[in-house]
């Protein structure tokens, strides 16, 4: 006899044909990206913002726009790197679950520190902020992919519901915080982001019922499937080609301490322990369709360094533009520079949903919509968004300042490609990674991000040497090439995926059976 739809647990529980857990995760991971976005639309503009106090938010850093973007890039790099050991303690210690909560946590002390005026704050808040993101983004994420069995077609859009939250985080913080500052000076906008991450706490503990089945931590006694990073390591010993690989990096991580600062002599060093750590992951797969996966997965994170490298000029270089070269006056009034890291955002919300249908319409009517193809083509799309802003750099050439429309129509087509490519990405890496890498591979992901945003810093310090119009045309050029190489290479990719995207099906929860197969015989 069938269960009455009233007996159900709260985890088994739907809305709007999606779990209940779903909605708990997005309103966390919200409240998280109006704190890290609102610091974001912030950083660079503080930074650069005199110490003599004659601008209205109060007394900056005074540093120049090669420092503050320097800063940038290693800011927004270690955020998403520390995904990494983040995805580690949740593997191999606490669980997703406690990982999201004690990097919650982090995170409002990280903020509230902010609020201070020293220097010393400055950089304890950052590094908090850095530690509790590394804790929670990844965790979080793979929580939402656990919440759909395998073949669920519905996995796609439920990222893609949660990317919307991601979004409408970034909408709210960058509307509102741009205001605050205006009014009560920088450390009140530091300090509302704190107070909102504390929201988000709130909300995810009242949701725990709603998430029993995802993100605990089970201790594995079994050694044959037990992960081991420190077993992986001392396998590399007798490996010679990984070693012979490894010692190489090592090698060119010493050469890149000696000739560059210390800060990438590091980054390099701990570049190459993945590296290793990949490799000999690779190399312990139990089957050649896992080893083919694999390497596919790995692949396409180069198409995510590649677009962050690119999309993230947006808190950089093109904020900076914005405050300096653009013309921001709309009927008689000055909109404030913060106010346009919200088109991003605003578009995602506008046409998130959208984008997930046509992509899914595609894929029933047998075309191509496979997860390889969306991201490259999301890289072009991406891409052609910097042909406005050479235009924006050409008009500013001529006149000495350029019109807003170049900044809306670059961030929709950046809005655009980020669809594409982001929330399936996401999605993707919980179709191929096995399930005991799951959360390193989301924390390497989230690596490849940040790796983006070091990207992202580098080129935008160019732009003291070469100028913008250079630099946003080549942006352009390299995405194009990049994009389109990995379509003209789709063919032999999807091969090596074995077929991970083509079962998938709507699902349904049946109250006798629980879920199954929309479609089933």
């Amino acid at each position: 006899m069938a269960n009455s739809a009233t007996t159900l647990q709260p985890h088994q529980r739907e809305l709007f044909g999606q779990p209940i857990g779903l909605y708990i995760l997005f309103l966390t991971e919200m409240w998280e990206r109006f704190s890290y976005y609102g610091m974001r639309a912030l950083l660079v503009l503080y930074m650069t913002t005199s110490t003599l106090g004659d601008d209205e938010r109060g007394v900056g850093l005074g540093w120049t726009s090669k420092e503050a973007l320097a800063l940038y890039g290693w800011y927004t790099m270690l955020v998403y790197i520390m995904s990494i050991p983040g995805g580690m303690i949740a593997d191999k210690l606490i669980g997703q679950k406690k990982a999201v909560l004690y990097g919650a946590i982090v995170l409002c002390l990280g903020h509230g520190v902010l609020v201070l005026t020293d220097i010393w704050a400055f950089y304890t808040g950052l590094g908090l902020v850095i530690i509790g993101v590394g804790l929670l983004k990844p965790n979080i994420s793979t929580m939402v992919g656990g919440l759909y069995k395998e073949g669920d077609i519905r996995r796609d859009k439920g990222f893609s519901i949660f990317y919307i939250g991601i979004n409408l985080g970034a909408l709210l913080s960058t509307l509102i915080i741009g205001g605050v500052v205006a009014k009560w000076g920088w450390h009140a906008g530091f300090g509302l982001a704190g107070i909102v991450m504390l929201l988000g706490l709130i909300n995810y503990m009242y949701g725990q019922k709603y998430l029993t089945q995802v993100g605990n931590f089970v201790p594995n006694k079994n050694d044959e499937t037990e992960v081991s990073y420190g077993k992986l390591y001392s396998k590399l010993f007798k490996s010679p080609t990984q070693l012979i690989f490894t010692a190489i990096l090592l090698v060119a991580s010493a050469i890149g301490w000696y000739y560059l600062e210390w800060g990438y002599g590091l980054l390099f060093l701990f570049l190459t322990a993945i590296t290793a750590l990949l490799m000999m992951i690779y190399k312990d797969l139990e089957t050649q369709i896992f080893k083919d996966r694999f390497l596919v997965l790995l692949l396409s994170f180069i198409m995510v360094i590649v677009f962050w490298g690119a999309f993230e000029q947006a808190g950089g270089l093109m904020n900076l533009y914005t405050e300096s070269n653009t013309d921001r006056v709309l009927f008689g009034w000055e909109i404030p520079t913060v106010m346009f890291q919200s088109l991003n955002a605003g578009f995602i919300i506008l046409f998130a949903t959208l984008v997930a249908s046509i992509w899914a319409k595609r894929k029933l009517k047998g075309k191509e919509a496979t997860s390889l193809f969306k991201m490259a083509l999301g890289i072009i799309i991406m891409g052609f968004g910097f042909v406005f802003m050479v235009f924006a750099a050409m008009e500013f050439e001529k006149s000495g300042t350029s019109s807003m429309i170049w900044l809306v129509l670059a961030y929709l087509f950046h809005t655009i490609g980020e669809l594409c490519l982001s929330p399936v990405a996401l999605s993707f890496i919980t179709k191929l990674t096995p399930v005991k890498y799951a959360s390193l591979m989301m924390g390497v992901y989230f690596a490849a991000t940040g790796l983006g945003s070091k990207v992202a810093g580098v080129v935008g310090e160019a732009a003291s040497d070469f100028g913008e119009y250079a630099i946003f045309l080549g942006i352009f050029v390299l995405t194009v090439i990049i994009g389109s190489l990995f379509i003209l290479i789709l063919k032999p990719l999807k091969r090596l995926t074995h077929g991970a995207e083509d079962n998938e099906r709507m699902m349904h929860y049946d109250e006798a059976e629980g879920f199954e197969l929309a479609d089933k015989q």
